[in-house]
């Protein structure tokens, strides 16, 4: 059966203790708000950064990097494709997959969830 998927956020990962700082310069530097989420308090979204997409900065208990989350409406089936590509699934949270992809990124696998008409308009179908 089909599935779709597409690329919906970017996230900026910073260290806990850095992560405040991190929004305050991304905001500044696009000329965009910092929004921080009250319902998941370890993002900071920067609305309107990038069309289409949301960009957001994470605090993390890591190492600062960039990471991307593939939304999707099958994620079982997102994650079969992407690791028979080479991705390698290192860790679920919630119903998202973490995947390490070939070159060492990190990449999520996460159930749908923009706008339905957006999500057509975006995605690419998969067999």
């Amino acid at each position: 059966m089909a599935h779709r998927s597409r690329i919906s956020i970017l996230l900026i990962d910073a260290p806990s203790g850095a992560a405040g700082a991190a929004a305050t310069f991304w905001s500044r530097a696009l000329g965009v708000p910092a929004r921080p989420d009250p319902d998941e308090p370890q993002f900071t979204s920067l609305p309107g950064a990038l069309p289409d997409l949301v960009l957001a900065v994470q605090s993390v208990d890591d190492e600062p990097r960039y990471h991307l989350d593939i939304e999707t409406d099958d994620v079982e089936a997102e994650t079969a494709r992407l690791v028979a590509l080479g991705a390698i699934e290192v860790n679920r949270w919630l119903e998202c997959r973490i995947l390490r992809v070939p070159g060492g990124h990190l990449v999520c696998v996460i159930p749908l969830h923009s706008d339905p008409g957006l999500f057509e308009r975006a995605s690419q179908s998969w067999d």
